[in-house]
């Protein structure tokens, strides 16, 4: 065995993540969390053939919300003065991880008024950015492209389009995020922003609840204001939700 270590340059994807963590880290963030009983939404959920992810339904859930709370769609612009943009719509954002070139790596992809889709369909679209080629989809091509700039160049795409134009950067990068390892059997205590809103949650108890955490950018948003969010957030997902999952397992059964 060699006494020494190895260097490692950093792949197009890895690049890509110095960069986000390098904006991440001028957000200040703060979370909110509650505790919220799922125990009728997985009944329901259990119930349907072809069970939707729970990314889907908390995608579904947070877009409702959001547009019933207008400062969730609000982002904080330093250029050319410190200001607040409020997007007239949701664009969700969530993380995707492909193996690409012998390497696991991480993109977002993102879905357009996800409010006025059914979870049947958001449910599909997350199983295509799973299962379909990476270098067929756009969140992975938009991404590759990207990486492929040159160091200070491609810094500087990322600043003017975080800080310059509200409609760029909801367009870029979404109003909203969800993200989990759920699926890897853990869960984000914390995590660093890039966006005003963040939903993360990680594994369900014994009793059916879960602990849902919602980390915000305090410039934009306040802490009444997040927990207040949460508070209709599950109420959200046990009515309207509730009955949609409700309304698929007929049609899935028959």
């Amino acid at each position: 065995m060699s006494r020494y270590g190895k260097y490692f340059a950093l792949s197009p994807f890895r690049r890509l993540v110095v960069d986000l963590m390098h904006f991440c880290q001028k957000v200040p963030a703060v979370t909110v969390e509650r505790t919220m009983d799922m125990n009728r939404l997985i009944e329901a959920r259990q119930a349907c053939r072809a069970r939707p992810s729970w990314c889907a339904i908390f995608i579904k859930a947070m877009a409702i919300m959001s547009m019933r709370r207008p400062e969730l769609r609000r982002a904080f612009l330093p250029l050319p003065w410190p200001r607040l943009y409020e997007h007239p719509c949701n664009v969700a954002n969530f993380t995707i991880e492909r193996r690409f070139q012998d390497e696991e790596i991480v993109f977002y992809a993102q879905v357009r008024r996800p409010e006025r889709k059914s979870i049947q369909d958001l449910d599909a679209f997350l199983r295509l950015c799973q299962e379909e080629a990476v270098e067929n989809l756009k969140g992975f091509r938009r991404a590759l492209r990207l990486s492929r700039v040159p160091w200070p160049w491609r810094r500087l795409v990322w600043w003017l389009s975080l800080n310059l134009l509200g409609k760029i950067r909801s367009h870029n990068f979404g109003t909203f995020t969800v993200t989990t390892v759920g699926a890897q059997g853990g869960g984000f205590l914390h995590i660093t922003p890039l966006l005003t809103s963040t939903l993360h949650y990680g594994l369900f108890d014994e009793r059916g609840r879960l602990d849902m955490r919602l980390t915000f950018d305090h410039r934009a948003l306040d802490g009444g204001n997040a927990a207040r969010a949460m508070v209709e957030l599950e109420s959200v997902l046990n009515n309207e939700i509730l009955d949609e999952l409700r309304c698929l397992t007929p049609a899935a059964a028959a």
